[in-house]
């Protein structure tokens, strides 16, 4: 009986170690690289690094996400399992030029 408490009580961080995180740079107020390339399906976790001194939100309505990211700081971002299509997300603080968008496939 302990034994299965202990595979179960595993299990998550056996899940959580498993999902694939996909690099995102803030650089410049723009999103690099632009276009993000996940399995569709799977929950992928974006790590965002903001390398630019002022912070940035990462915003997407169709992932349902918004996250204030300082300058200088990482972030990370949990999204998916998502149906293959496109989900395009934008940095709030510099639109004009913070865009990109997720492929699921």
């Amino acid at each position: 009986m302990s034994r299965l408490l202990l595979c179960l009580l595993a299990l998550p961080a056996a899940a959580l170690a498993a999902t694939p995180e996909i690099p995102l740079v803030i650089k410049d107020h723009r999103f690099e690289p632009a276009e993000v390339r996940v399995p569709a399906g799977t929950k992928v976790k974006l790590v965002v690094d903001n390398r630019d001194a002022t912070p940035e939100e990462f915003e997407s309505h169709e992932l349902n996400r918004e996250k204030v990211i300082p300058g200088g700081s990482k972030a990370s971002i949990f999204i998916g399992p998502l149906n293959p299509g496109r989900y395009p997300f934008f940095g709030e603080f510099n639109e004009a030029t913070a865009k990109g968008v997720v492929i699921a496939e």
